[in-house]
């Protein structure tokens, strides 16, 4: 009988491994393909705007990382999920990316251009659609929207300066950098 239990038990928490970690009611998987490689889930967070929820922000990476510095200097693969908890109107989520790609990013002026591009792929939000950024080295950041990609900027600086929108200096919010590093 103890044989069992302990068979039963070890059986639930692989399974409960295998779904992935769960916030907010999101649950996203421990890991997924990216460019060939497998990328674990490093650590997911909560994005709140005036006590709203906003999205569930999740960050993969090939090898889990605390270090924010380090992932944007990475010219290695890497994901952010989003999934929405609300519904968002495209103009207002351009405004905040825009917001957080100008405060963090040293080199915003130069990237104009292929930032307005990323931005050319937003669409409205509804409650539940799931958003990607993910970079491959050699092809570039490409945006996925409800799971059609909506375009590729070449290049690691865009890809450092989009990432650093959630690992940069001034994040949406704090606890969202510090949950998706994993801490």
């Amino acid at each position: 009988m103890r044989r069992a239990f302990i068979a039963t038990a070890f059986i639930l928490a692989a399974a409960i491994n295998l779904l992935g970690a769960t916030l907010a009611g999101v649950t996203l998987p421990d890991s997924t393909d990216v460019g060939g490689k497998k990328l674990v889930l490093n650590g997911m967070g909560l994005r709140t705007k005036m006590m709203f929820k906003v999205y569930v922000g999740g960050l993969y990476l090939e090898q889990k990382s605390s270090n924010a510095d380090a992932i944007l200097k990475a010219d290695a693969p890497k994901r952010v999920v989003l999934h929405f908890l609300r519904d968002v109107d495209r103009d207002t989520m351009a405004e905040a990316f825009t917001e957080s790609f100008t405060a963090n990013s040293s080199n915003a002026a130069s990237l104009k251009g292929d930032f307005d591009k990323m931005l050319a792929g937003f669409e409205p939000i509804k409650t539940d659609d799931e958003w990607a950024f993910t970079y491959v080295p050699g092809t570039g950041t490409t945006l996925t929207v409800k799971g059609k990609d909506k375009g590729t900027i070449p290049g690691l600086p865009f890809a450092q300066s989009m990432f650093a929108c959630w690992l940069g200096p001034k994040p949406p919010n704090a606890d969202l950098k510090t949950k998706m590093l994993g801490q």
